[in-house]
């Protein structure tokens, strides 16, 4: 607010402080009869001179509960999505671990049924009897180790995807808490800000009032016997609390 408004709405408290003491009294009352037109016409005039500060205080109250609705919805969008994601992540996981499990067996059946062929082939030959089941023995137990190790290879695989996944869940779920808590700090930030300053603003034209209040009394001094100086207390706005 410029120095020019504060005289301006200074002027304009004076005249209407004048306009109130100098009015006709009812008779038979403490009521007095004020020109209506006039003092909406006062009363317009110092809307005008207010600070702008006022309008947007105004206007953050209104929009703050909807900024904070908006960073609540933000928040749960982004948890979904990371649910979502880390979802799909085990899910997958599962279905290539399945994948391997289903070549393991494929591929320990084939070596099983090479074996046993060979067997059977070698078995044929009475000389190589011997030698062939101690091949298809070998075979076989090759089949069943190759078996386990895919096996044991496609479980750790397995757990270590869903590791992953879990652990990528919560560093998502945590990035957006923080997310939503940063929005929600630095929207009561700016209100509590704003607030003050409006608080600040008030208290300043309130006091700029009762100096043109004490400056209408010094100059009707002359006209009127003296009083003691009676100490009126200043209503100061309070600083609104942050929310």
């Amino acid at each position: 607010m410029t120095d020019q408004s504060l005289r301006r709405a200074d002027e304009l408290l004076v005249e209407l402080v004048e306009l109130v003491e100098t009015a006709r009294t009812l008779p038979m009352s403490s009521s007095c009869v004020l020109p209506r037109e006039k003092v909406l016409d006062l009363l317009d005039e110092l809307r005008e001179t207010m600070p702008p500060e006022m309008d947007q205080a105004r206007r953050l109250i209104a929009t703050r509960d909807a900024t904070l609705h908006e960073a609540h919805e933000a928040a749960a969008a982004t948890r979904e999505q990371a649910v979502g994601a880390a979802d799909a992540i085990l899910a997958d996981a599962n279905q290539r671990a399945d994948e391997l499990a289903r070549d393991a067996d494929v591929r320990a059946h084939e070596i099983v049924e090479a074996g046993r062929a060979e067997h059977a082939r070698l078995v044929s030959a009475t000389g190589v009897h011997q030698a062939a089941a101690e091949a298809a023995a070998a075979q076989r137990t090759e089949a069943e180790q190759f078996d386990a190790q895919t096996r044991a290879a496609a479980e750790r695989y397995d757990a270590d995807l869903r590791a992953d996944a879990e652990q990528y869940a919560h560093v998502t779920r945590g990035a957006a808490d923080q997310y939503a808590a940063k929005l929600t700090g630095d929207a009561e930030e700016y209100a509590d800000r704003t607030l003050a300053e409006l608080a600040s603003t008030l208290q300043r034209t309130a006091a700029t009032a009762e100096q043109g209040r004490a400056a209408l009394a010094q100059r009707r001094a002359p006209a009127e016997p003296p009083t003691e100086p009676v100490n009126e207390p200043v209503n100061e706005p309070n600083a609104p609390d942050s929310e």
